[in-house]
C-alpha cells in the first residue's frame, strides 16, 4: 500500500518500491483521497497547533491534514527531492493553504528539528519503506511536547484476500512482498505498531484494525476498491521485472486474473490495515 516516501537510513539497501514517475505521483495521490474516510475518521488534530508528518511524499496526505484542521501548522518532511517538488507545486494549487505549512527535506531518522518543539505527529504508509522504524520513532518522540499525540497508519499485507483465487496474482503479490522485505522494508510491519511505540517510550497506546471487505453486498465499491488495488499492485510491476523479483509473463497474467475479478458477480475483496495512536506523557 503507500506511500509512498523514500524515507529511510543512508545503510538501506534499496529502491523506493513504486517509483517516483509522474504517473505514480499522481497514483499516490489518488489513493489518498480514496481511503481518506477510512484513513482519517479517528484521527482528531482539532486542538493541535504544530503537527509534524513524516514521509509527506507528494503532499496528498498534507493537502488532507490542512483542509481538516484549519487551525494547525504543518511541518512535512521526506527524503527524496523528487517527492519534495512534487508536493511543493501540488500544494501551491491550494492558495488558502500557503503561510500554514512548512516543507523539508529531512532524515527522519536523525530529525534536524529541535526537541519538544511540536503538539502533533502523522506518519502514513511510512514505515513499511524504513529499515529502522524504531529509530524514527524515537526521533519523533524526542520532538514531540509532552501532552503530543502521534497517529501511525500502516499495512499488513499478510491479509489480503482475493476471490476467486487467482495464481498468478498470489504469486506477484509475495513477489512484491518479498521485494520489499529485501529492501529492508516491512510490508508487515502494521501489526508490529503497539510493540513499536510501546518499546520507544509512547504511552496509552492504542491500535485499531481497519478493514476494506467488499462483496455482493456492495458491488460498486467492490469494483472500485479492485480497480484501485490493480494501480497499486502494478505500479511496483517495472521495478520487480527489472530486479528479476518476477516475469512480464506472471504480470499479464496477473493483470488478466484481476480483470476477470473485477466483473465477477460473486468476487470478495479483503484487506486489513493498522492505525495505531499513542501520547506523550
Amino acid at each position: 500500500m503507500k506511500k509512498l516516501s523514500k524515507v529511510h537510513t543512508k545503510t538501506r539497501k534499496n529502491h523506493y518500491l513504486h517509483g517516483y514517475t509522474t504517473k505514480e505521483q499522481a497514483r499516490l495521490r489518488e489513493q489518498a483521497r480514496f481511503l481518506e474516510f477510512l484513513t482519517h475518521q479517528d484521527i482528531n488534530f482539532s486542538n493541535t497547533k504544530n503537527i509534524l508528518e513524516v514521509g509527506c511524499g507528494v503532499g496528498a496526505q498534507s493537502e488532507i491534514l490542512l483542509r481538516r484542521f484549519p487551525e494547525a501548522h504543518l511541518t512535512c518532511i521526506d527524503l527524496n527531492p523528487h517527492q519534495i517538488a512534487s508536493a511543493r507545486e501540488h500544494l501551491k494549487k491550494f492558495a488558502h493553504y500557503q503561510g500554514r505549512y512548512t516543507i523539508k527535506e529531512m532524515n527522519a531518522c536523525d530529525l534536524s528539528l529541535e526537541s519538544k518543539s511540536f503538539d502533533g505527529a502523522f506518519l502514513c504508509w511510512v514505515l513499511e519503506h524504513i529499515e529502522r522504524p524504531e529509530q524514527v520513532l524515537n526521533e519523533v518522540r524526542r520532538v514531540l511536547r509532552s501532552g503530543a499525540r502521534i497517529y501511525v497508519t500502516e499495512v499488513m499485507n499478510f491479509s489480503f484476500f482475493l476471490e476467486p483465487y487467482s495464481p498468478n496474482l498470489w504469486k506477484y503479490w509475495m513477489a512484491f512482498n518479498d521485494y520489499q522485505y529485501e529492501q529492508a522494508g516491512d510490508p508487515f510491519v502494521g501489526a508490529k505498531l503497539g510493540n513499536l511505540l510501546t518499546k520507544v517510550g509512547f504511552s496509552n497506546v492504542h491500535t485499531n484494525v481497519k478493514t476494506m471487505h467488499y462483496d455482493n453486498r456492495w458491488p460498486e465499491l467492490r469494483r472500485e476498491v479492485i480497480e484501485y488495488w490493480t494501480k497499486l499492485m502494478l505500479s511496483a510491476a517495472k521495478q520487480l521485472i527489472t530486479a528479476k523479483a518476477t516475469s512480464k509473463e506472471i504480470v499479464s497474467a496477473a493483470l488478466a486474473e484481476l480483470q476477470q475479478v473485477r466483473k465477477d458477480p460473486n468476487a470478495v475483496f479483503f484487506y486489513s490495515f493498522m492505525q495505531a495512536h499513542a501520547d506523550v506523557l
